[in-house]
């Protein structure tokens, strides 16, 4: 018996002149996140986003997923948004999530541990980063990234 996976939700698209967006469902199950970042990767290569920023980018959107995915009650979902700026612009990456915003895993992960470093790798590639509580209950994770060349 050969189990497949099911379909991801389409993605819905947004733009105008300041802002584009790109939202993406999140699937229950980890093994399908795959096709979540290969949508992200599409996403970020649509913008012509330097190299570098991309694969930065794309680091911290497999971080903020799968942590979504793994530790967090569903529904969850991924936002990208490119913001334009007269110095260049801002990559904003959001992953929501059904909540409630706990606080970071306690420190002490050690360089041998396999599990536990992704909050610290997002810190450090993004330029901002931080949680915000949601209405509904639900949890947002969010970064920034700069768009300008480095």
């Amino acid at each position: 018996m050969t189990l497949t996976s099911p379909p991801l939700l389409p993605a819905t698209v947004q733009s105008d002149s300041e802002e584009d967006h790109r939202h993406l469902p999140l699937p229950g199950n980890a093994r399908l996140l795959a096709a979540v970042r290969r949508h992200a990767r599409t996403a970020l290569a649509g913008w012509a986003l330097p190299r570098e920023i991309a694969e930065d980018a794309l680091l911290v959107v497999s971080e903020l997923i799968s942590n979504a995915v793994l530790h967090a009650l569903p529904p969850a979902s991924l936002r990208l948004t490119r913001r334009r700026t007269p110095t260049g612009g801002i990559l904003g990456i959001e992953v929501t999530d059904g909540g409630p915003v706990c606080g970071p895993p306690a420190a002490g992960s050690g360089a041998r541990d396999e599990h536990g470093r992704g909050l610290m790798i997002v810190r450090a590639l993004s330029a901002d980063h931080g949680t915000r509580s949601e209405p509904d209950g639900g949890a947002t994770w969010w970064a920034e990234l700069s768009t300008s060349g480095r």
